[in-house]
């Protein structure tokens, strides 16, 4: 039984990698819209009786969950012994409880569409805020791919004397644990945040780390503004330019813009950008054949 991996509108490099991981075979679909905007599908590849994993990138998911529901439909049909999601980035999971009436709380419809059209799901490090695990609203298996230890290798590679910095408390156990892999010493900073571009700052000590290069370590980077103050407080305190660190590299408006010019910029290959230096490939698709296999 062959493994065939199909690429919805994702990161070809990325896809590269991944037939190279898995040893699979890659999957041939054809892709169009019709006049009134209308998505047309066809699976080329022969799929029936085989494993077939689907990696698309759900940055961005509205642009692209019709189609891949459209395409795990026909796998089915199809005959797919097998279907499977690779998203490196896993959306709505940010409205995972209900603050005002009436709001939709998106996190758990999305989750069921995802979990009636696959047997698993594959991703990095999702937004588990108020859900202990993505068991509370997917009922498929997942593999949730931690990027802790890629992310200390990286930093262990290139940065000979680290600090690593989290943004606010609810960081400490995710930068105590890139810190302790590492094998570097941690702060953590108090934050208040009044809006998405309001956000104050304030750090511990940091006279005796002046030696040491700063790395702001969180899971996404969407405004900037958290790390932009920190590393102003950071400068203030005479301290060498810092690295920033993101699972995700979301950089809504000219975040990236602004960071690079104050600080290095590092992300993982999650969602393509000329950041993206810190490789998933190989966790992935440890990650993925497990699932096959079970």
């Amino acid at each position: 039984m062959k493994t065939i991996l199909i690429n919805l509108e994702s990161d070809p490099q990325l896809e590269v990698q991944l037939l190279d991981e898995l040893s699979a075979q890659k999957g041939e679909i054809e892709l169009r819209r019709f006049p009134d905007d209308e998505s047309y599908l066809r699976v080329i590849t022969d799929c029936k009786n085989h494993n077939v994993v689907i990696f698309c990138n759900l940055y961005q998911p509205d642009n692209k969950i019709l189609r891949l529901l459209l395409l795990a439909y026909t796998l089915r049909q199809m005959g797919a012994a097998k279907l499977g999601l690779i998203t490196p980035y896993l959306a709505y999971m940010r409205q995972d409880k209900q603050f005002l009436e009436g709001e939709c709380v998106s996190s758990r419809p999305f989750a069921r569409l995802i979990s009636e059209s696959f047997d698993f799901m594959v991703t990095v490090d999702p937004h588990l805020h108020r859900y202990n695990s993505l068991d509370e609203i997917y009922s498929i298996p997942s593999r949730v791919v931690h990027a802790a230890p890629l992310i200390a290798d990286w930093i262990r590679e290139n940065i000979r004397t680290p600090l690593l910095i989290g943004p606010d408390s609810e960081s400490e156990q995710w930068v105590s644990s890139v810190a302790e892999l590492a094998g570097a010493p941690f702060q953590v900073l108090n934050k208040i945040r009044r809006g998405d571009y309001d956000v104050e700052v304030t750090l511990p000590d940091v006279e005796r780390w002046r030696q040491h290069t700063p790395v702001l370590v969180d899971d996404i980077i969407s405004s900037g503004r958290t790390m932009l103050e920190t590393i102003t407080h950071l400068q203030n305190a005479a301290m060498p330019r810092a690295t920033c660190i993101a699972v995700h590299g979301i950089f809504a408006a000219n975040a990236y813009q602004q960071l690079q010019t104050v600080a290095d910029v590092i992300t993982s290959r999650c969602i393509p950008h000329p950041s993206s230096q810190i490789e998933i490939a190989p966790a992935i698709a440890a990650a993925t054949r497990e699932l096959l296999q079970g």
